[in-house]
Formats: C-alpha cells, structure tokens, sequence
C-alpha cells in the first residue's frame, strides 16, 4: 500500500510539472503576440523559438525521464533559448520559471532565489518600458513571484515528506527481513539441534548398544571359529557405524562453535585427530582474525570437519595441515594431506565433496580441489569477509597440535 502511495505521488508530481510548464507557457504566449502593429515577421519570431523551447522540454524532460534528474544540457539549452525569447519580447520573462520547474524539487531554494530575481527583473523592465511604475503590472509581478515561491516551497516541503516516509519505509522493510532472516536461522539452528539429540539418543545409543552385546558374545565363542569371526565382522560394522552416527551429530550441531571461535573451534578439530588416529594433525592461521555471522562459522566448520574425515576415512596421510589465511576482505582456508589422493574426474560425484561444495556455494564463495594418485590432496575454500567486523577475543587456552604463523 506504502509503495503504490509513492507510486502515485511520484506520478502526479511529475504530471503537475507537465501542466504548470503547458500553463505558463501558455499565458505568455497571447500576451507576446497581442498588438494591432504585429507583422507575420514578428509573429513568427516569437512562434519560432517559443516552439523550439516546448520541444526541448518535451525531449530532456517528458520523453527522456529527466523530470526527477534533469540533465545539465537540458538547462544549458532551455535558458539559452530563453534568452533569446526575452530579447525578442519581454513578455516572455516568465517564462524562465516554468523551464526551471523541473529543478523545484531538487534545488527548492535555489529555485526560490531564482524566482525572486526573475520576478525584480520583470519590475524592473516594466519601470523601464513606461518610464514609471505601473501598480497594476507591479502587484501582477508581486503576485505572480509569490504564487510561484509559494507552489516551489509547498511542492518541496511535499516531496521532503514523501521521501523521508519512503525512507523509514524502506528501513523498516530491511528491518523486517533481517528479523525474518534471523528467525529462520534460529529456527534451522533449532532444527539441526533437535536431530542432533534424535540421532544420538537412537541411532548412536543404540549401535553403542549393539556394540557391546556383539562384544559379549563374542567373549563366549572359541577363538578363531567361524561364528567368532562373523561376530567380529559384525562387531566392526556396528562400531563403524556408531562413528559414523557421531560425526552426524557434530555436523549437524558444531559444538566447539558454542563455545569458541573458528579457528579455535578448527584447532580443537585437528588435535582431536591427533588424538584419535595419531595423524600430525595441526592448524595454521595467518592474518588478523575477523569474526564472521554465527551461521557462516558453522558452515565453515563444517567443511573443515568433512574434510579432515575424508582425509582420515580415504587418504591414510601421515599429516594433515589446515590453513586460516585472512587476507582483508577474504578468508581463505586450504585442508591438505599427503595421503593417497585421488582423480578428482573420478569421485565427482562423492557425497561428502558435494556436499561441502554445496554449503560453499550457498556462502557464496569458491571451492576447489587439487588432488592426484598418490601425491595427497588439498582442498582450497574462499569466502569473503564482512567489513568492519571486529577480530574474535583470543581464546585463554588453546588445546590441540598447532602451529601459529606470524600474522601478516
């Protein structure tokens, strides 16, 4: 309803604009060409560049949009013709104001003052013409400049008002769409976190369950019997897939991001591989940290967990490097190992690359992956940076095999 108002002031302004220039060059027009002694010569004089006036106007204002932003060369040429006009036959002296009718809006004072000046100079030529002053012609002058101050000053006091409603308009719609926006995130964070719960108290419990009754059945079977090497299978199936439910639950609820920072939250990551495989696993963070939104760090984190298990699940590397560069306005994190590698042509299609590429494209950012038979793999992820954003608070302890590079 908001927008459809502005739509149509924006559309009367501009046609009101139309008809006051039509008007005032109409009223001049009778009072130029009036006189017993007018020749075709002298008609035609003022016909002449009166006309060329009105299609000017008509091309840099009506046809060409410039009745919000007028261009330079449309005032240049109107007051040159003007001048013209006004040499010619001083009845069109007013007619200055209606070619400075598009600029009533933009430059209300400016306009003003132009007024005043216009309505002294036609004064003063009517003073000159006869010799003395003629009330009638003054108080037509008088009243003539004070109409027109008063429309350029009430149009303006208008068009301010329109404008600064648009403009809380338009903030209160920013507003309403970051609110919405925040409350989908807190609503997909919610989301992620109730799964998180459902999955650890049915899926992970449960293969934990399963694990230990395997392993209790197992230590009643002879060693090495068939029937022992089937538990033993099913055994090493079971805890695979508690693993495997438990990344599930860290990726869709980043703990270390509760309580810390990315590249904290990323050192925490690399030690606990170190601590659970022996891989030397370290983290490297180079620039000055910037905090980025608590939905982009997730995914972020994300990635860098999907990586460092690819690494752990398919690579078998000896060390693993992850690297935090922020480089102004870009964060650039590379994931890179010396394990197997792979042809990235022929595991295109792996679910775990897919879908890191896919929460990188939703950040709007690049991913890449470099990668050949046994020459390890190195996974690159830019985003940009938020501007003016404050660097997070250091964290008090940090846990894990790190090394730090200088910042630079």
């Amino acid at each position: 309803m908001a927008l459809q108002q502005a739509w149509e002031w924006e559309r009367w302004k501009v046609m009101g604009q139309h008809a006051f220039f039509a008007t005032v060059f109409a009223l001049s027009m009778p009072g130029s060409l009036a006189g017993t002694h007018m020749t075709t010569g002298a008609a035609l004089s003022r016909i002449g560049p009166a006309l060329g006036l009105a299609l000017w106007y008509v091309y840099g204002i009506a046809l060409r949009g410039g009745a919000d932003r007028p261009p330079p060369l449309y005032l240049v040429g109107a007051l040159a013709v003007w001048a013209v006009m006004a040499v010619v036959d001083s009845a069109f002296l007013p007619v200055a104001v209606a070619v400075l009718s598009p600029y009533w809006l933009r430059r209300p004072w400016w306009s003003t003052g132009a007024v005043l000046v216009l309505g002294a100079a036609w004064s003063l030529q009517s003073f000159a013409t006869h010799g003395s002053v003629d009330v009638r012609e003054l108080m037509g002058c008088v009243f003539g400049t004070a109409v027109a101050v008063t429309i350029t000053c009430y149009v303006a006091t208008l068009d301010h008002e329109s404008h600064k409603r648009q403009r809380l308009l338009d903030e209160l719609t920013a507003t309403q769409a970051e609110r919405a926006a925040a409350e989908r995130q807190a609503g997909t964070l919610a989301e992620r976190q109730r799964l998180a719960r459902e999955v650890h108290d049915t899926l992970t419990q449960g293969f934990a369950s399963i694990a230990m009754l395997l392993d209790a059945v197992g230590d009643d079977l002879p060693p090495g019997s068939p029937a022992a090497r089937r538990v033993e299978q099913a055994m090493r199936t079971a805890r695979d897939n508690l693993v495997e439910s438990r990344r599930l639950v860290h990726a869709l609820r980043p703990a270390p991001l509760d309580r810390t920072h990315l590249a904290d939250a990323v050192r925490e990551l690399t030690a606990r591989l170190t601590e659970e495989t022996g891989i030397e696993a370290y983290t490297v963070v180079t620039g000055r940290p910037v905090a980025l939104p608590t939905a982009t760090e997730g995914e972020l984190l994300r990635v860098v967990q999907e990586a460092l298990t690819n690494a752990r699940r398919h690579a078998r590397p000896v060390s693993v490097a992850v690297t935090l560069s922020y480089l102004g306005d870009v964060l650039a994190i590379d994931v890179q190992d010396d394990g197997t590698g792979f042809a990235p042509a022929a595991r295109h299609t792996g679910i775990g690359l897919i879908t890191m590429r896919e929460r990188i494209a939703a950040l709007e950012g690049t991913f890449a992956v470099e990668s050949a038979p046994g020459e390890g793999t190195t996974i690159a992820v830019t985003v940009r940076l938020p501007v003016d954003s404050p660097a997070p608070e250091a964290s008090a302890a940090v846990s894990g095999t790190e090394r730090l590079a200088p910042a630079s």
